[in-house]
């Protein structure tokens, strides 16, 4: 596991996450309660948020920067792909109810999106809102959108689906559980406020209405911003440092690897991405097990501060030919970081994005916990799949980790003003 994201609390911010004024006349939820004259959410000179007074002439409540930050809802690409890691996330999927077509679809995700909107503002949610995020700022949520495989059988659009959404190959160490895998649409929620991530989950929920039905739901976290005196990439369970490689928006390629281009035949994709999603169970007790310098052979890199075994910094790269005394390679053959790296497979890159979860301890006393893996590139062919068949033919780390659960979604690109995710594939 050793792509990741940019870590939490990144002074530079991808263009999909750039701190922006709520907007819209919409009372925010910490002025919820108030009768008149809320304003929502001011950025300040100095990057924090300010909830404008009521007309009762209540003092002006100054956020906190984490609850401060929003992210915008429409643009080039949705919001939750290149935005930096989240404390807490939720993914859910979603079945079309039986009966319901493209019209109920294209209905569900106007409703949807219109929602997202108002959230990721750090507005109410319209009508009957729960009041469970009340006195919270936006706190960095985002809302993303996604098309399994089977939506285009359910909406009539098989003609339109893109042979990138065929199914994944089967891989050796698999243990998939198919009630907990695909769907017809996929949700990802993440937020630094576990409540505002709740709230909006719910009101996800709520919305779908009769148009569709849960069909599976996760809850991830990380750690949460400022928790460490700077900006540092994040840990895993197994404690180790996850994120060293990972692509980065101010590469060069980037948005080769992670976004479909225009001139695919599929408008609706252009600046969209395709998401693979993983439960990967974590078996922390065997892992626990091996002495430090065990658990650095197997992952190549040091556990004190992710730097490869053969020296220098976290993002010192891999010295693949350095060999130690006894003529052996410093880092090993199997070792994760080996196997894993991108010139160790073509060129394969994957933007991943992960929470991770824990889900209790079961009656032998082991923990359900590990890895919510997301991944994010323009081609799941070239992305994910041929450095997953490399991993599933020898990587070290293999044993100590189980995948439970599987999906492939489309993601479609960002809403433009006035629309909702997926209007150019429903309303052609």
């Amino acid at each position: 596991m050793d792509e990741s994201t940019p870590p939490p609390g990144a002074a530079s911010r991808p263009a999909d996450a750039a701190p922006r004024p709520p907007g819209g006349g919409g009372v925010s939820r910490r002025r919820l309660m108030s009768t008149a004259g809320a304003a929502g959410l001011a950025l300040g000179a100095a990057g924090g948020a300010v909830a404008h007074a009521a007309a009762s002439g209540d003092a002006p409540t100054a956020l906190t920067a984490v609850g401060s930050t929003t992210v915008a809802f429409h643009g080039r690409h949705q919001a939750g792909i290149t935005t930096p890691l989240q404390a807490r996330g939720h993914l859910i999927a979603f079945d079309l109810a039986p009966g319901a077509g493209r019209r109920e679809a294209a209905a569900l995700m106007r409703r949807w999106s219109a929602l997202a909107a108002e959230l990721m503002a750090g507005r109410p949610a319209p009508g009957a809102d729960t009041g469970v995020a009340l006195d919270a700022g936006p706190s960095s949520l985002t809302v993303t959108f996604g098309f399994g495989r089977t939506f285009f059988d359910r909406t009539g659009l098989v003609a339109r689906r893109p042979v990138e959404l065929d199914p994944l190959p089967a891989f050796s160490a698999d243990r998939l559980d198919a009630r907990r895998s695909n769907g017809d649409l996929w949700v990802q929620i993440g937020s630094d406020d576990s409540l505002v991530a709740f709230h909006a989950l719910r009101a996800i929920q709520k919305a779908a209405g009769g148009a569709a039905r849960v069909r599976w739901q996760m809850n991830g976290f990380n750690r949460s911003p400022g928790a460490t005196g700077r900006p540092m990439t994040t840990r895993n369970l197994m404690g180790q440092v996850d994120g060293t490689n990972n692509p980065k928006p101010s590469d060069p390629d980037f948005d080769r690897r992670i976004f479909v281009p225009d001139g695919t035949g599929q408008p609706w994709l252009a600046g969209g991405s395709y998401a693979v999603v993983r439960r990967i169970r974590m078996l922390l007790d065997d892992w626990e097990a091996l002495a430090p310098k065990q658990q650095e052979k197997v992952i190549g890199r040091r556990k004190s501060d992710g730097a490869p075994l053969t020296g220098g910094t976290e993002t010192t790269a891999l010295a693949l030919d350095e060999r130690g005394a006894d003529g052996k390679p410093v880092i090993a053959s199997n070792a994760h970081a080996r196997i894993s790296a991108p010139e160790q497979n073509g060129g394969a890159a994957m933007l991943r994005r992960p929470f991770s979860f824990h889900d209790g301890i079961g009656a032998d006393g082991t923990p359900d916990a590990g890895l919510l893996f997301i991944c994010w590139q323009a081609d799941p062919l070239r992305g994910f799949v041929p450095v997953q068949r490399k991993l599933d033919r020898g990587d070290a780390l293999s044993p100590f980790i189980r995948h439970e659960a599987s999906g492939l979604f489309a993601v479609p690109s960002g809403p433009g003003e006035g629309e909702y995710v997926g209007q150019r594939l429903l309303e052609p």
